[in-house]
């Protein structure tokens, strides 16, 4: 049986990210940074989303 691998590039031991003092959201931060690579946006794009959707 194969062992299952992660896709995440980020060791198991590694901490999770800390949004802690920001104004937003985890998700609302991870979701921004998904579509700033996903998509061709540019950063006040983001910006804007992030300002809309609080």
């Amino acid at each position: 049986m194969k062992k299952k691998t992660s896709r995440c590039c980020w060791p198991e031991t590694a901490n999770p990210i800390s949004y802690k003092g920001y104004r937003f959201l985890a998700e609302v931060i991870s979701y921004a940074v998904w579509r700033y690579y996903r998509f061709p946006l540019s950063l006040r794009m983001v910006e804007e989303g992030l300002a809309v959707r609080r």
